[in-house]
């Protein structure tokens, strides 16, 4: 699987990195040689600048505060409670007295986190009536320049719908699908990427991880309520790819350990089992699930590539029969594996060629199981073309014919440079970021990441692959007016909307929260955004969202979330249908 949504951050981070770094140092000696000397620690201030801007949303004129900053942020251990006494006033300077001070005397870790984040506040709007969401990408390692620039920020970069986009100039426009007319909007960079920083001892065994970055998450929003005035306001997560992994933890966090309950949780693209990826199930033998809840997925774009038999053009019966035979005859033969009788097997990669286009021999010599990466290089490998991984709309040309699997993602290829560049010269110029910055989009953390989770009711991290479902679980029961709201591509391959429907049934909470969920599909992949239909659909269906669960304004009729996709209470759970399906179109984890 490919590790595939502004003001001057800290104009003090980029001097101060070595300071940080040689903190473990031994303490210099005074000029006299006699004693040691403390060694000053610098660390890193919270700032931001300040502009004013509008936008038209379904006719409407929002004007609107942006704030561009960054927020400091500790690891789990930090304690804040001063360590020197006395009358003098507790001023920033004195709070940067008490932590050095602290970190001299041992007592607490020295790392921290300057998390960058844009904030979009409706002008003239009462706190207290007003929604607040905020919003990531996930990665992990990926900045939120993507939900900023694609989705919900009142600026949107125009990228090709399913080709690669020319080169410079790209065309920036004003976003009238931005989410500011339901909610106002803070977009985060997670530390390490975009221009968030970490610094200081140990600071990657810190923040990256799934517990640690959610911890600092949760220290970020409970700062940011604080320093806004925002305890009031009804308020939502926002989170995109591994950014739902992080929200089914932090939720939990929030409401558990600090008191704060949400009115909603919005995922896109959802994955909270990693044991469902369909990136590399082979390494797992014996866990079949990946292939099954994969398959939807594979159909839909054989579909869409016009690589499946006539008969089976109508995207909305293919769904129905394709998710009926992965649950059933398709997951009784892989259940069988070796023992599988040799008539059945030629039967079952019939069955699969109908559904995928593949070839019946290379699915039986792949004994019945494609993982996401050799479906995108065999699809259309007769004209040496591989498919897409975020978005299977998407198509480029293969890197090495001979390869096994994918090289790259052809929309990562297609629209990465649009997205850098249009926020690159939009934070510079309109948010008036200095431009001595370094500008992050994606930091590649895998080979560090620490995936271990402690999941509730657990006594340590567990050694496994991260299913955060119990997080999730927890905090609806934790909070039974918690509501969830699940957004899913059907040309997805890096987060595949069969596996989130599949992870909803295992949620383990009562039968009468499972009324709270509730699902929307769109004709698109990952970045569901990336295809301006959807994006319009998605707009509609998240503000309506959040106007029924925190109050705002009643949605206008141009507002309310048209039939194109579909939705489901999760009482029962959907059987997913292709409502208002397209005709067709022409030839890792990430964001």
């Amino acid at each position: 699987m490919m590790k595939t949504v502004c003001v001057l951050m800290l104009g003090a981070m980029l001097t101060a990195a070595a300071a940080f770094a040689d903190e473990g140092a031994p303490k210099d000696k005074d000029a006299a040689g006699s004693k040691p000397r403390t060694a000053k620690i610098e660390h890193a201030k919270p700032e931001e600048a300040t502009s004013d801007g509008f936008v038209t949303v379904a006719g409407s004129r929002i004007d609107y505060r942006a704030v561009a900053g960054a927020l400091i942020v500790h690891p789990r251990g930090w304690d804040d409670t001063p360590k020197i006494t006395g009358e003098e006033p507790e001023t920033e300077d004195r709070q940067d007295k008490n932590r050095t001070e602290n970190a001299s005397a041992g007592q607490n870790p020295t790392a921290e986190a300057a998390m960058f984040y844009v904030a979009y506040i409706k002008k003239s709007a009462a706190p207290e009536g007003r929604p607040l969401t905020f919003l990531f990408n996930g990665g992990p390692g990926s900045s939120t320049i993507w939900l900023h620039m694609g989705a919900f920020g009142p600026k949107r970069v125009v990228t090709a719908d399913d080709t690669h986009s020319p080169a410079a100039p790209y065309a920036m426009v004003d976003n009238n699908q931005s989410l500011l007319d339901a909610s106002d909007l803070v977009f985060i960079d997670a530390p390490g990427t975009g221009f968030s920083r970490i610094a200081g001892k140990d600071k990657q065994k810190a923040f990256y991880g799934v517990d640690a970055d959610a911890y600092a998450f949760a220290e970020f929003i409970t700062r940011f309520l604080s320093k806004y005035g925002r305890w009031n306001s009804p308020k939502y997560l926002f989170g995109e790819s591994y950014g739902t992994t992080r929200a089914a933890v932090l939720i939990k966090q929030l409401e558990t350990n600090r008191y704060v309950d949400f009115n909603g949780v919005i995922l896109l693209s959802q994955i909270l089992n990693f044991d469902l990826s369909p990136g590399s199930p082979q390494f797992n033998p014996g866990v079949n699930l990946p292939y099954q809840l994969a398959l939807p997925t594979y159909a839909a774009t054989a579909w869409y590539h016009h690589k499946l038999a006539s008969n089976l053009k109508d995207l909305d019966q293919l769904l129905d029969k394709v998710e009926h035979f992965a649950m059933t005859d398709y997951a009784l033969a892989l259940e069988q594996g070796g023992a599988l009788d040799p008539g059945r097997r030629g039967t079952i990669a019939a069955r699969l060629h109908d559904f995928t286009g593949l070839p019946v021999e290379y699915i039986k010599k792949a004994e019945l199981r494609i993982n996401s990466g050799e479906f995108e290089k065999t699809l259309q490998d007769d004209s040496e073309i591989t498919t897409g991984q975020l978005d299977t709309r998407f198509s480029g040309p293969t890197m090495d014919p001979l390869s096994k699997g994918a090289d790259y993602d052809p929309q990562t290829a297609a629209i990465g440079s649009a997205y850098v560049s249009a926020f690159n010269d939009y934070a510079r110029k309109t948010l008036k970021y200095s431009d001595n910055k370094t500008y992050r989009p994606m930091s590649s953390l895998w080979g560090i990441w620490d995936s271990q989770h402690q999941p509730p009711g657990a006594f340590r991290a567990l050694r496994q692959s991260p299913n955060v479902l119990p997080d999730l679980a927890w905090a609806m029961k934790y909070n039974p007016g918690l509501r969830v709201l699940v957004n899913a591509g059907y040309f997805d391959l890096a987060t595949p909307f069969y596996e989130a429907i599949y992870e909803m049934r295992q949620l383990p909470v009562p039968d009468k929260l499972r009324a709270n969920i509730e699902f929307k599909f769109y004709q698109s992949g990952h970045m569901v955004y990336a295809h301006e239909p959807a994006l319009k659909e998605l707009h509609d269906n998240v503000a309506a969202f959040i106007r029924k669960t925190g109050g705002g304004p009643s949605p206008s009729a141009s507002n309310t979330a048209p039939e194109a996709s579909e939705t489901s209470s999760l009482a029962p759970l959907p059987t997913t249908q292709a409502k208002g399906a397209p005709s067709g179109g022409t030839q890792g984890l990430s964001h």
